[in-house]
């Protein structure tokens, strides 16, 4: 039995999620495709973008294709449908929009390539998800483009397969140490259960910076993102402060002008670990400074996947960067797809 097969009798919705443009990530998924097939195992394949052309639209450069096998369910916006290699049959024909015309739901009759995509809103994605498992779907596979680690949501996947590779640095120490980054980001506590939680929970849906005291009671901000307004934030902190829920993305400008103590103070609060976009360095440094954060939701990684190869063309030894990569997260499966 192979890792997709152990994936499988834990998971119903796996997300694939790329460090990198070129980190391997569609490769992953032709890998995992292929497993599925050995195992048989039926699956739903969906995009938060287009993806299984030929060439990169990005870079230029040659990318796999996506291969499927019979009896997959796969999303496909109407104008992609007719430039499919496979032999398709229209299950249903959704409403969810893309660029490229509302996504059909297909079952492969004929296996072949596919360029496949998929809503990009997190509540139809979650919708469609849903429609697959009705057609008889097995385990869903969401393909992440061009480094959406926002599709790692805790909303549409039950956890994730993380890809990272040569793509990141010409160091392997680097590539490592930015990858471990990530995965200890995404293992960040939840926020206990309580009066807290829920009253942040119930607010959470107004988008708004919200300062909170040990008892639940709340100050809600007239900002609707931190991203640079530390200065307003540090303002408005007071002795009886205690959480600072950040409804958006987290960055530096976030808590640039908030002073130490106060950061010591507070613990910040987020929806989720795809929020953080702080580079380790700088995150070591808030660490040391006090600084503590927790999520209301957070997010299991499955497995990780590295790629060697990078398109500028330098690469590294398969095993070293394979061996060096498990030895740094231990509890989590590492391998090299392309071995």
């Amino acid at each position: 039995m192979g890792l997709l097969y152990d994936l499988s009798t834990k998971y119903k919705t796996l997300s694939i999620v790329g460090m990198a443009k070129n980190a391997g990530k569609t490769t992953a998924l032709n890998y995992l495709i292929e497993e599925a097939d050995d195992e048989g195992i039926t699956l739903g394949i969906t995009s938060t973008g287009r993806d299984g052309e030929t060439l990169d639209l990005v870079t230029g450069t040659d990318k796999p294709k996506v291969f499927l096998y019979e009896d997959t369910i796969v999303s496909i916006p109407s104008q992609l449908y007719d430039l499919a290699e496979a032999g398709l049959e229209i299950v249903e024909m959704t409403k969810f929009g893309t660029a490229l015309g509302d996504v059909l739901l297909c079952r492969v009759c004929e296996s072949g390539y596919v360029q496949i995509a998929g809503p990009v809103a997190t509540a139809e994605t979650k919708k469609m998800c849903g429609r697959m498992f009705d057609m008889g779907t097995e385990l869903i596979l969401i393909d992440g483009a061009i480094d959406r680690k926002s599709i790692a949501s805790p909303d549409t996947s039950d956890a994730i397969i993380l890809s990272t590779g040569a793509v990141l640095s010409r160091s392997i120490k680097k590539v490592v140490e930015e990858t471990s980054h990530v995965v200890n980001l995404y293992n960040l506590p939840v926020l206990e259960e309580g009066k807290v939680r829920d009253e942040i929970a119930k607010h959470s849906h107004e988008n708004r910076v919200m300062l909170v005291d040990d008892n639940g009671k709340i100050n809600k901000l007239n900002l609707t993102t931190g991203l640079g307004a530390s200065r307003f934030i540090d303002d408005a902190i007071n002795e009886n402060t205690r959480y600072v829920y950040i409804p958006g993305a987290f960055t530096n400008s976030v808590i640039a002008d908030i002073e130490r103590d106060k950061l010591k103070q507070v613990r910040f609060i987020l929806k989720d670990p795809t929020r953080i976009f702080i580079n380790v360095m700088d995150w070591r440094q808030l660490v040391k400074k006090g600084f503590t954060v927790s999520v209301l939701k957070n997010i299991e990684i499955a497995a990780v996947t590295v790629n060697p190869y990078a398109p500028s063309g330098y690469s590294f030894d398969h095993g070293t960067l394979r061996d060096t990569m498990q030895e740094a997260l231990p509890d989590i499966p590492v391998l090299d797809v392309r071995m």
